[in-house]
């Protein structure tokens, strides 16, 4: 983390005398919010890049088109945070709960999610270069067209998850995680590693998709007593 001159930090008290827009003006150091409440507010377009917030709220706030490059998001709550069309390069999220946030159409290279919670979420159009999940939930996400393609998958959960047209190409998962009930439709798992990974509600019938995958013995019983056979 970088160190803390180089922030200017600010609290409740402080931004409700000032005023975000007058302290984004006033400030040519980056901005530290700490147990602020953001909720249902309109933040669209506002310049908060390099900004760092700790243990704040972001119910129902409207962050769209607002440029947040190398933000830093630590233990803060945002169910149904709208996202859409920011620009989040480099931006990093840890312990975060943002389920059922929007992100459609942005801009999402090199960010990264650590320990968060995504339930519901929808990346819907996203520009995605080097984005990376480890140890989140991803329930019910909406997530077509993402790429994985070699990465280390650790503890994902993408039950229920759209993962339509994603690429698992060599993808390895790791410490569990899970792609029960996901619809896979066109997805590719050309030599990845699913023997961790929960593949319950899959059927055989969507076996093909998964050619070239590898996965455990326990597993492949599992699909056939989908169709009524016992492996001995």
């Amino acid at each position: 983390m970088d160190h803390e001159e180089a922030y200017c930090s600010v609290d409740q008290d402080e931004l409700d005398r000032c005023g975000l827009a007058a302290l984004i003006a006033a400030q040519d150091r980056r901005l530290a919010f700490t147990n602020v409440d953001f909720s249902g507010q309109d933040l669209s377009r506002l310049d908060l890049r390099g900004a760092r917030f700790e243990r704040c709220l972001f119910a129902n706030s409207d962050l769209t088109a607002a440029k947040l490059d190398a933000t830093q998001w630590l233990n803060c709550r945002g169910a149904q945070v709208i996202f859409a069309s920011a620009t989040l390069t480099d931006a990093k999220f840890q312990r975060c709960d943002l389920n059922n946030s929007k992100w459609q159409r942005s801009k999402l290279a090199h960010v990264s999610f650590e320990a968060c919670k995504l339930t519901g979420a929808n990346f819907i159009d996203v520009s995605s270069l080097g984005l990376q999940f480890n140890d989140c939930v991803l329930r019910s996400a909406c997530l077509p067209g993402i790429s994985f393609y070699k990465s280390e998958l650790n503890n994902l959960d993408f039950a229920e998850a759209d993962l339509s047209h994603c690429d698992f190409r060599k993808a390895v998962f790791v410490n569990g995680g899970s792609l029960s009930l996901a619809r896979v439709n066109d997805a590719r798992f050309d030599q990845a590693d699913l023997r961790e990974a929960s593949l319950d509600g899959l059927r055989l019938v969507d076996a093909k998709l998964f050619k070239g995958a590898i996965i455990s013995r326990t597993q492949a019983s599992m699909l056939l007593g989908g169709l009524g056979l016992t492996v001995l």
